[in-house]
């Protein structure tokens, strides 16, 4: 659709306003008119069978398309667009390309082609640049021919502004008017040139609304080149570390000149051959299916040569290859030294690493593309006797890529693959054997210690229980006592109701008792009571009628225990005690 489209767009409005163009290729015209119909009714009945996505899933049920598409806006468009107003040739002539200009009304499909285009290609941002220019052709196309169209109606070479007088021979050729009038209208649109001042009123119109446009033009075409330099600049920010930043921390620093042609040489390394050292940060874009669908496809084959790895599950495989870690190492760069404690293995994906002395200069073999090392050293592996370290010095020849795995991604991956945990065990002790570092009674040794183990986690699981069962007790213990804690309060408070009303009171013979809210315990002595009353010149009068209500109220049976008398209230303070 993009050429019918752009022919109607480009064509029609060139014919109409160039007359001599429509007159001379008449019958080009119109086969290429008839064409582009064609393809327009052929696009019509194909959108009646093109399926649309609902949820992700393709329906392609045609009387569901048919309906869809019948009742949508683009129905309505395409229909219009498909209507014969090429009827009107026998009113207006032949020669009067307007009347098809209800075939503009399919730019919608152009869009579309464009927007399906731009999501396929592999230079997204150079087809933007690329669609956007050949938008700003086609409007300065349009504004061309209108400028053309404005000046015969005012006159040509009437005044500087319009088109000079076609009867100059000069000015008379198609050719010449058409490149003159895109010229004009490119300079208006780009603000670039001298161009004659507007005379007249339809002059000044024209050149006012040019100049609006030419405001949009140029923010769209600024806009969309530095939306396209910023798109560069961040795909190389995200493939590649930031150059400028550390460069000049280098020479904030005032590193070496050596050391800093090392770090530029290893940028450069990087740049001209394209290599991406953070993979996993921009996988992370992707849902996590498509990052290991990705990743398996380009590194599973470097996986799988390494030996501990052959015959594992593709489960196991397809795990470890999202914790590959890719590095470069420069020239003459050690990757691992005798002795050092290994923390990964390495898998060499393109360069030269040679296997060297202590002197660093005799080489004992060179290790090249698809060769690994280091693969004992991440397997916890009982009787090495290595101990997990180096055997030997490794040093990069060239710029050499590297996938490393840690110990820690391959354990957290084998936690979830005990089968293939003891199937890599296994084999790494093979090869320890080969090599004469695993010592002959590692494995029975590694038994007893399995038995020990098994021996503590039993009597941890009986102690535990043990444990829980006085917990148990324990907890059942403190709930009784807070049960009859809170029924002797209860109690308490149901034999203090009403006592707030009655305060302490003495005794015909001097007694004092003072009782609190919780325990009635007696608080004063005989002695002290009359000691008291002496002090206090307390009527005797006032003391005979309360000693007599007091009598009373004991007879009756509304106190209980009151404690009266000396030897009682010694009794019943020792019994609360």
């Amino acid at each position: 659709m993009i050429f019918p489209v752009f022919y109607n767009w480009i064509i029609i409005i060139c014919r109409t306003c160039f007359k001599e163009i429509e007159d001379e290729f008449l019958t080009l015209w119109l086969t290429l008119d008839y064409c582009s119909d064609l393809l327009y009714v052929a696009d019509t009945i194909i959108k009646f069978r093109t399926g649309f996505l609902e949820q992700g899933i393709l329906v392609q049920d045609r009387d569901r398309l048919k309906k869809r598409y019948l009742f949508s806006s683009h129905f309505l468009l395409d229909l219009a667009s498909l209507l014969p107003t090429d009827l009107l040739y026998l009113y207006f002539g032949i020669n009067q390309p307007l009347v098809r200009v209800n075939r503009f009304l399919r730019i919608s499909r152009l869009n579309e082609a464009m927007d399906r285009m731009e999501t396929r290609t592999s230079y997204p941002n150079t087809f933007r640049i690329s669609k956007l220019m050949l938008y700003i052709f086609v409007l300065i196309h349009w504004n061309a021919c209108i400028y053309f169209a404005l000046s015969s109606y005012i006159g040509f070479g009437v005044d500087r502004w319009v088109y000079p007088n076609i009867t100059d021979p000069m000015f008379s050729p198609v050719r010449h008017q058409y490149i003159y009038c895109f010229w004009f209208s490119a300079q208006i649109f780009t603000t670039v040139g001298d161009t004659p001042l507007p005379d007249r009123e339809e002059e000044y119109l024209f050149m006012i609304a040019d100049l609006l446009i030419a405001v949009l033009v140029f923010a769209s075409v600024v806009g969309n080149v530095g939306n396209v330099i910023t798109n560069l600049r961040d795909r190389d920010n995200v493939f590649f570390p930031n150059h400028e930043l550390v460069r000049g921390y280098l020479r904030n620093r005032y590193i070496s000149k050596e050391l800093r042609n090392r770090v530029n040489d290893w940028y450069q390394h990087l740049y001209i051959n394209r290599k991406i050292t953070r993979e996993n940060e921009i996988l992370q874009q992707l849902p996590v299916q498509l990052q290991t669908e990705i990743a398996v496809s380009v590194h599973l084959p470097t996986l799988s040569k390494v030996t501990i790895f052959q015959n594992c599950e593709t489960s196991l495989l397809e795990e470890l290859v999202l914790k590959l870690i890719p590095q470069v190492y420069s020239p003459g760069e050690y990757v691992c030294r005798k002795g050092d404690v290994g923390h990964e293995m390495y898998i060499i994906k393109d360069g030269k690493l040679a296997v060297v002395a202590d002197d660093g200069i005799t080489q004992f073999a060179v290790l090249s593309d698809g060769n690994f090392f280091g693969e004992i050293s991440i397997l916890n592996i009982k009787g090495n006797k290595s101990g997990n370290r180096r055997t030997a010095n490794i040093r990069s020849i060239g710029h050499s890529d590297l996938f490393s795995l840690s110990k820690e991604d391959l354990t957290d991956v084998l936690s979830e693959f005990p089968a293939a945990k003891r199937h890599l065990e296994e084999k790494g002790r093979q090869i320890l054997t080969k090599m004469g570092m695993l010592v002959e009674a590692a494995e029975g040794e590694e038994e007893q210690d399995e038995e020990k183990v098994e021996v503590k986690v039993e009597r941890l699981e009986g102690n535990l229980n043990t444990l829980q069962t006085k917990l148990a007790r324990l907890m059942a213990e403190l709930e009784s006592s807070n049960r009859k804690i809170l029924a002797r309060v209860e109690q308490l408070e149901l034999e203090t109701e009403g006592w707030e009303d009655n305060s302490p009171e003495e005794g015909e013979g001097g007694e004092v008792e003072r009782r609190d809210g919780v325990g009635m315990e007696v608080e004063g002595e005989r002695g002290e009571a009359e000691g008291e009353d002496q002090a206090k010149g307390t009527k005797r009068e006032n003391e005979g009628e309360k000693h007599a209500e007091d009598t009373k109220r004991e007879d009756e049976g509304e106190g209980k225990d009151e404690g009266y008398g000396e030897d009682k209230g010694g009794e019943e303070g020792e019994t609360r005690d």
